[in-house]
């Protein structure tokens, strides 16, 4: 314990994958064994640690842990500052365990310079962990931007043929974001003296001047959840990115934004989220219930996976906005800090299925080098277990009860229908649409007869295949059936936000 207590844990975590893929990234002569052996061990070695972390993580009082806080860039009075509560545990966990799931999945697809393919997943998972566990803006800033470059270059040199156009829109959109939440930090750092996050809490901010601060927060975080109308990018993106690749933006990296609006939004502009509610909520229903129409004319696998993130996104933030309404007269505050507690629930659970749908459609296509729905049929014929586990993907995906999915819709439902009847009628229509596109994708690729040679051909699944599909299905599952292992982390970090929001913690 007291050796534990001594080392600086989050800076292992996060420098632990980033120089293993600094190393990994310069051995060019290696052999596909080692690059394997190592990429691996990093992996698993902070995976191990992650679960350290997770098991001496004090979750039953609010306080920031494991901190690790000393002077940086003195001129400025920047702190190197890097603790987690709860929220920012569960999304390290998270991180840890899709990069393993990815780099198990990686050696199916056989890629020339794969050291460098691995190396930059590696150096990702440190920057997101990064992201997670930041206490200073600035930090929190740098390591916000720098996953921009991992991913960049994953999709720029082993993505599809219309590559470049993808990252450049992918680039542009999320730099722009940036670029307005450097502004407002900076802001905020000159009226709270100090870059420190928790400062800004304390900050009583004109009315005026939140809603400018509030915006420009939400087209950074809204850009990478990504919310409609600035939802665009992720697609193309998709569409573009390698499997493994599509894995890590839809499991961990929307969730960065996500997670940037409960640690920035909801406490520090909490009067302006209150005044622009119904804007807010609005936009969430509607990226809810358009795009899974969106979603359903798809002819594309991944597209339709990729307009169903986010749709189910919009669950997301729908939670979130919700909580700002603790301030009025007469609402429960245990049901919003339940949409709250949704949200998160419903980012972990889609980080899983849609991890899930995205491994499957890459095992397809590494079949039949084709994504197009009306090209795929019968392959339920060819690959049963597979496609087995395909259709339980798709099921959570339409939020099927005892899998995650529903919980977490389940949960902001019923804080919708706190605040106003309409709001959890029109979130309730996900369920007949996400089921829609879902299951529909589901009838036109598994089942019916094999639709050309291709499929005929198809070989069976290969054991870096089959092992990331089955563990994300236990996962699914166990959080479906005991959603407590999420919602105890967060528990008591989200009914802190709600003190927050409500002016009853300062």
């Amino acid at each position: 314990n007291l050796m534990l207590d001594s080392l600086p844990i989050l800076s292992i975590l996060i420098w632990m994958p980033i120089r293993g893929g600094l190393i990994l990234l310069f051995l060019n002569s290696i052999s596909e064994k080692y690059i394997r052996v190592f990429g691996h061990s990093v992996s698993l070695a902070t995976l191990v640690l992650s679960i350290i972390i997770l098991n001496k993580f004090d979750a039953d009082k609010y306080y920031l842990q494991f901190t690790e806080r000393f002077l940086w860039i003195s001129n400025f009075d920047i702190f190197y500052y890097l603790a987690i509560d709860g929220f920012s545990l569960v999304f390290i966990i998270l991180t840890t365990i899709t990069t393993s799931l990815i780099l198990i999945f990686s050696f199916s697809e056989n890629r020339a310079q794969n050291n460098k393919f691995i190396s930059l997943f590696l150096i990702l998972e440190g920057l997101l962990i990064g992201v997670f566990s930041a206490f200073d803006s600035i930090l929190f800033y740098i390591f916000f931007e720098s996953m921009l470059i991992p991913l960049f270059l994953i999709i720029g040199i082993w993505g599809g043929s219309n590559r470049i156009y993808a990252t450049l829109k992918f680039f542009i959109y999320t730099f722009v974001g940036s670029v307005l939440m450097l502004i407002s930090l900076i802001y905020l750092s000159n009226q709270a003296n100090s870059f420190n996050i928790v400062d800004f809490y304390n900050l009583n901010l004109p009315l005026e001047t939140q809603i400018y601060i509030f915006l420009a927060f939400l087209v950074a975080f809204g850009i990478k959840i990504p919310m409609w109308p600035v939802h665009t990018w992720l697609p193309d993106a998709h569409v573009e990115a390698p499997s493994s690749g599509s894995v890590i933006l839809a499991a961990v990296l929307l969730k960065v934004g996500g997670y940037g609006l409960i640690r920035f939004l909801l406490p520090i502009t909490s009067d302006a989220g209150f005044y622009l509610n119904s804007i807010l909520i609005t936009l969430s229903l509607i990226a809810i219930i358009y795009i899974s129409f969106v979603a359903l004319a798809q002819k594309d696998m991944k597209k339709l996976i990729a307009y169903s993130s986010v749709a189910h996104m919009g669950f997301v933030t729908l939670g979130i906005f919700l909580a700002f309404n603790i301030v009025k007269p007469g609402i429960d505050r245990d049901i919003l800090l339940l949409g709250l507690q949704g949200s998160v629930m419903q980012m972990i659970s889609h980080g899983l299925i849609s991890a899930g749908l995205f491994f499957c459609i890459g095992v397809i296509y590494a079949r039949t080098k084709n994504r197009a729905i009306d090209d795929q049929s019968g392959i339920g014929q060819v690959m049963p277990l597979f496609s087995a586990m395909m259709m339980f993907f798709l099921l959570s995906n339409a939020g099927l009860p005892g899998t995650s999915g529903f919980v977490g819709e389940f949960m902001v439902m019923i804080a919708g229908l706190e605040v106003s009847y309409l709001y959890a009628f029109l979130a309730s229509m996900t369920l007949i649409l996400a089921a829609s596109y879902s299951l529909w994708l589901g009838k036109r690729v598994l089942f019916g007869l094999p639709s050309n040679d291709n499929i005929n051909n198809m070989s069976s699944m290969k054991n870096e295949e089959f092992w990331p599909l089955i563990i994300l299905i236990l996962f699914i599952i166990l959080l479906g059936v005991k959603p407590g292992i999420i919602l105890d982390i967060s528990l008591v970090s989200s009914e802190y936000m709600i003190g927050v929001i409500s002016g009853d913690i300062k």
